[in-house]
């Protein structure tokens, strides 16, 4: 029987063969394990293939193993408050017990109908109970969104949440999000408390730890893994496809139909519709700026013939989307790797 590709490029699980960000993970990890938690929610946010779905999940599953922790996985798109008392109440045998005998949330859906005890006001009332007893039984309580997006479920939600964190309630919030889903929440009235949470962005992959994951898995030469390394750009996704597409060409150099393979992978996985998002005047500046890796803001300008005012949106949307980089003054990068090939096959 062939050995399994231990490399992947498909979303929402994790591969057999990834490099785990350890420092935003035992960040994480240990402040909310530490005996006087100041930080009760956390963001991490970044483009489409960084690996925020990995990071979370490894966050995920480094506090379920642990007994204090109760950890509920919730849908983006769903009640997000019915849908954490129905998971604690399903999941959690005290709980179970405790709503069974002191609550009546059958107009919910949730639990038995118990006749003898007044239906429960609304579910934030219900979910603050549920808190105290959690409290009382010395438990936190992890909730965890992936592909956070901006909801009127979810907006009620993070009002709800900044409530019992004034309560000093044990409950945790850890989301993953696009740029733009993100800065959504964080710029909605009421909301102080979410665009405070610390914010992760997912940073690039270190190449040296690709080099040497390639020579290890993939079994090449210190100067093919390095020479492969770079050409990933530090980006998960493209970490994950050459080395899918090397393990399965059984190659020990870079090859054209590698390179193609890759190719086609980000443009149908990643690039298709970051470029359907862009206008047609972000795309028309990317034009100019694929034609180097990095370039002078004062050179684009020179060569688009445009002026400070007229750059100044399109670059605010190709930094949101994480096409570029702007951190240097005065200074543009690419950060996505063969997206110079993309775009000029969109021409």
């Amino acid at each position: 029987m062939p050995e399994r590709n231990p490399y992947a490029i498909s979303f929402g699980r994790i591969p057999t063969q990834y490099i785990r960000r350890s420092m935003l993970i035992d960040e994480i990890v240990d402040t909310l394990n530490s005996d006087i938690v100041e930080e009760q929610a956390f963001k991490i946010t970044g483009i489409r293939g960084t690996g925020k779905t990995v990071t979370l999940t490894t966050i995920e599953k480094e506090l379920r193993d642990d007994k204090d922790w109760i950890v509920v996985d919730l849908k983006p798109g769903g009640d997000i408050t019915n849908d954490l008392v129905a998971n604690l109440y399903t999941n959690v045998p005290f709980v179970t017990s405790f709503v069974d005998a002191h609550l009546n949330l059958s107009a919910f859906g949730i639990g038995i109908s118990a006749s003898k005890i007044s239906p429960a006001a609304s579910l934030d009332v219900a979910l603050d109970k549920l808190m105290e007893e959690v409290a009382r039984r010395k438990k936190k309580v992890l909730i965890v969104i992936d592909e956070v997006r901006k909801t009127p479920h979810l907006v009620e939600f993070i009002q709800e949440f900044q409530i019992l964190i004034r309560k000093e309630y044990p409950i945790y919030l850890v989301v993953a999000g696009l740029y733009e889903d993100i800065e959504s929440i964080e710029n909605t009235d009421g909301l102080t408390f979410f665009l405070r949470a610390t914010r992760y962005e997912m940073t690039p992959l270190n190449i040296g730890i690709i080099k040497e994951d390639y020579k290890e898995t993939l079994g090449l030469s210190d100067e093919v893994a390095y020479d492969l390394a770079v050409m990933t750009k530090g980006y998960a996704f493209a970490y994950q496809a050459f080395g899918k597409f090397m393990w399965e060409a059984k190659a020990k150099k870079i090859t054209g139909v590698v390179v193609a393979q890759v190719d086609e992978a980000l443009a149908v996985k990643v690039y298709d519709k970051i470029w359907s998002e862009l206008t047609q005047r972000d795309k028309w500046f990317l034009r100019f700026i694929v034609t180097k890796d990095s370039m002078s803001a004062t050179e684009l300008l020179e060569l688009t013939k445009k002026n400070h005012n007229e750059w100044s949106e399109p670059r605010k949307h190709l930094m949101d989307k994480g096409i570029i980089d702007g951190s240097i003054r005065g200074m543009i990068s690419l950060k996505l790797p063969r997206l110079k090939e993309y775009v000029e096959s969109k021409a």
